[in-house]
């Protein structure tokens, strides 16, 4: 393996994210030495968003929550999630 190219200093992260989107960083980084992290207290960044739903379909998104015993904010977070994944997985033939 040649020898690796020093990683530069970036003032910021900015800077930093557009380097690396420009360069190969097996230039930069031998990956066979790489360990597997796990992160167990990372959480994903959430945004509060405001949404206007029909009072029946939320009366019934309560409902179930109840039935689960799960806020009804976090069962809908689950139904979003799950709806997308299947949008986004190429169709299986």
């Amino acid at each position: 393996m040649s020898e690796l190219k020093k990683i530069p200093e970036f003032p910021n992260e900015e800077e930093e994210a557009q380097f690396w989107s420009i360069h190969d960083s097996t230039k930069y980084i031998d990956w066979s030495q790489a360990e597997k992290t796990i992160f167990p207290n990372l959480k994903p960044t959430t945004e509060s968003i405001s949404i206007r739903l029909p009072s029946p379909l939320l009366a019934r998104l309560k409902e179930l929550a109840n039935e689960k015993d799960v806020p009804y904010q976090s069962l809908m977070k689950v139904y979003l999630s799950e709806r997308v994944d299947r949008e986004v997985q190429p169709t299986k033939k």
